[in-house]
């Protein structure tokens, strides 16, 4: 399992992250994230947010509107996912793709809320892992995400993690801390790391958060 963070992490955490830069390219690395995204975008990959998704499709709230991933990104974090979260995520296929699908909606509630500039940086990064001749070249990644296993997609990641490349290091940092931000910082998930959640007398003191 790649690297977790403290449970204690929320939604808003995951926009706290907005005051680093993810991506800390070089000229290199600027001009190969920009020419993929150009690229990507004349060939007619998507480049607009989801929205709200039809009811039909079961593995996302039908009432959430997807303000930052396009439908391309949500099928590269239901390949990534279980890779970075490993065995925490349950084995039963119902909860499992209702806790993918609830991570993903609370990735982009996070990336929502981040400064343009991380924005245009992670929007660069998810286009260079989606469009088709950069995800070959350069992530190393044969089919496309909704065909990849587990093993392909973790294969993937401690290719990045290990490269002698800091563009791709600092891809893995990214996708890794927004996933485990947005996976361990729900409540419902808290017990995963060992934290018991808040106090009892905070509850008792600020109600609201009992809604929150």
């Amino acid at each position: 399992m790649t690297e977790q963070f403290d449970a204690r992490a929320t939604e808003d955490e995951v926009a706290r992250l907005d005051r680093r830069r993810f991506l800390k390219t070089g000229a290199a690395g600027a001009l190969l994230l920009g020419t993929v995204s150009l690229s990507a975008g004349l060939s007619g990959c998507a480049t607009t947010p989801a929205g709200q998704l039809s009811a039909v499709d079961t593995r996302m709230d039908a009432s959430y509107r997807f303000r930052f991933l396009t439908r391309d990104d949500i099928q590269l974090f239901e390949a990534l996912l279980p890779a970075i979260v490993g065995p925490a995520l349950t084995e039963q296929p119902q909860a499992r793709r209702q806790a993918i699908a609830t991570t993903i909606e609370r990735i982009d509630a996070g990336i929502a809320q981040f400064g343009p500039a991380n924005q245009r940086e992670l929007r660069r990064l998810f286009d260079l892992l989606n469009f088709g001749v950069t995800r070959v070249t350069v992530a190393r990644v044969w089919s496309s995400w909704p065909k990849v296993t587990t093993a392909e997609a973790d294969a993937f990641l401690q290719r990045w993690r290990t490269s002698g490349i800091g563009l791709f290091n600092n891809g893995y940092i990214a996708l890794t801390k927004i996933s485990n931000v947005a996976f361990f910082g729900a409540p419902e998930h808290w017990h995963l790391s060992g934290y018991p959640g808040p106090p009892n007398w905070a509850m008792a003191a600020l109600p609201q958060f009992k809604t929150a």
